[in-house]
């Protein structure tokens, strides 16, 4: 796939593009009729993804991801699954330089 990132103050926007129909991305894009949406909503954390996915599962939450790995710009990342946040596929990311 193909990213794009913009910030605007604190927040960064990440837009994404499916570089194979068989991508993740295409096939999400597909799924809503070609019109895209929001894939998914990422948050930074603070105290680390590996804590923030301890307590999320010691919540009940289901997991996509049970350790953290690497992700764009190099951050640590993690997914919660959409069954578990109403619908949402929910990333939680760090960076390992702060």
């Amino acid at each position: 796939m193909r990213t794009a990132f913009f910030k605007v103050g604190q927040t960064k926007i990440e837009l994404l593009e499916g570089t194979s129909e068989d991508s993740a991305i295409s096939k999400f894009i597909a799924g809503n009729g070609g019109r895209g949406g929001i894939q998914h909503i990422a948050f930074a954390m603070e105290d680390g993804v590996a804590n923030a996915l301890a307590e999320a599962e010691e919540k009940g939450c289901r997991l996509i991801d049970k350790a953290p790995r690497k992700g764009a710009e190099g951050l640590n990342i993690a997914f919660l699954h959409p069954k578990s946040t109403c619908g949402a596929l929910i990333e939680l990311c760090e960076d390992p330089n702060k």
